[in-house]
């Protein structure tokens, strides 16, 4: 029998989670014990995570400063894109909302908990960690990006004297994926407990309210392929039928297992044969797994709306700007994590006083959430080396294989 895969198995657990939940909901309700056990392994990954990554990624990988031009035009449009994808997001949540009706619940902290600042003042005075080890402590996921990146900063300007340092957090962000590798071995559990536990305590309804936001995501997700990536294909006159002879096999792998590493090779090997320098290819896509995840930016700016909707929470204009922008800072750190978008989205609710309930929710759904969010993130990082490549004046679009 061919081994059932970790997607396979999460599978598995929703739906026995929601059977559960719906044919003894007073024993689905003593489950939460183990959703909440797997929140709380998810939220210690993401202090040591961020800082180990985020630092090792400035100091550690002189590769912009080698590759200068090529590397500058990666980094602009990577930018580009995910902000894009960030407030194409945005707008979709709010204009359809589909977390309304989603009944959660906010704690006494939560609503005790000071409203965010709004002020350039209160913005500025708030990024700024006095203590690092006290926004560790609390997983206050903006303080952490801006310590990182100038902790970071220094090691690169010291040089020889901090790769010790730069040396061990590269040792650390290693260890964090391997610790998070063991944390997604209980997934399956966590998954089918915390939707068997909402299932069970406010209804089968609630599973309308999470599928109109999987439509919702789904239907932004095909937007942005269509609008964004469709414009920058007819900008850069990449040759579409060619495109997607290349890209389409890594695509259906990245959906199938929910995992952008596996489509990694495959997508490097075809890029090369559509035409793509092999330089460019080797440092824009692996730059992009950490730079360019428009699928997860699109989807985190809409699961944190989700969630401040269910809860009732009113966010300005303002904070939901604040929020994203550390949406886009935090999202630059978690390459190669398993279920990166979880590490994230659970930092972004405790900074922004956002209900965890809402995370529990949203996990037990997130299974299909991210094979299309990974499989978008891959589709977008093949197009920028085709992209990159065509700024550089390079040809692409035929079987570089076959000409010689």
């Amino acid at each position: 029998m061919k081994r059932i895969s970790l997607t396979g198995w999460i599978f598995i657990g929703m739906a026995a989670g929601v059977a559960l939940g719906i044919l003894a909901p007073d024993a689905a309700k003593q489950l939460g014990i183990l959703s909440t056990i797997f929140l709380r392994l998810i939220r210690s990954i993401i202090a040591p995570l961020l800082f180990a990554t985020l630092v090792y990624g400035i100091a550690g990988g002189g590769e912009v400063k080698h590759m200068g031009r090529i590397g500058g035009k990666a980094i602009l449009y990577f930018e580009i894109v995910t902000t894009v994808a960030l407030f194409l997001g945005l707008g979709i949540v709010n204009l359809v909302r589909p977390g309304e009706g989603v009944p959660i619940a906010r704690s006494a902290a939560e609503v005790a908990a000071p409203a965010n600042p709004t002020t350039l003042t209160g913005i500025v005075e708030h990024t700024v960690p006095a203590s690092i080890i006290d926004a560790m402590a609390r997983n206050d996921v903006l303080q952490l990006v801006v310590f990182a990146f100038l902790f970071g900063a220094a090691c690169a300007a010291i040089g020889a004297k901090a790769q010790p340092v730069v040396a061990f957090c590269g040792s650390l962000a290693e260890v964090m994926f391997r610790y998070t590798k063991y944390v997604m071995y209980v997934a399956p559990f966590g998954v089918g407990a915390a939707i068997a536990v909402t299932v069970g305590s406010k209804g089968i309804a609630v599973l309308f309210g999470l599928g109109k936001l999987i439509l919702t995501m789904y239907a932004a997700l095909v937007l942005f392929v269509v609008l964004v990536l469709g414009a920058v294909v007819v900008i850069f006159r990449i040759p579409i039928r060619s495109f997607y002879k290349w890209v389409r096999e890594p695509f259906l792998i990245a959906f199938s297992t929910a995992s952008s590493e596996a489509a990694l090779p495959l997508a490097l090997e075809n890029m090369e044969k559509f035409g793509v320098p092999k330089h460019i290819v080797g440092f824009v896509i692996p730059t992009g797994y950490s730079f360019n995840l428009d699928g997860t930016t699109l989807y985190l700016s809409m699961a944190s709306m989700f969630v401040a909707q269910a809860a009732g929470v009113h966010m300005g204009f303002g904070d939901q700007l604040i929020m994203m922008l550390t949406l886009m800072l935090t999202s630059k750190g978690v390459a190669g994590v398993p279920r990166a978008a979880l590490v994230i989205l659970s930092g972004t609710l405790g900074t922004f006083h956002l209900p965890v309930e809402g995370f529990s929710i949203l996990l037990g759904v997130d299974a299909v959430l991210d094979m299309a969010r990974t499989s978008v993130n891959v589709l977008g990082n093949c197009l920028a080396a085709a992209v990159v490549a065509r700024w550089e004046g390079y040809k692409v679009g035929y079987d570089q294989g076959s000409e010689g």
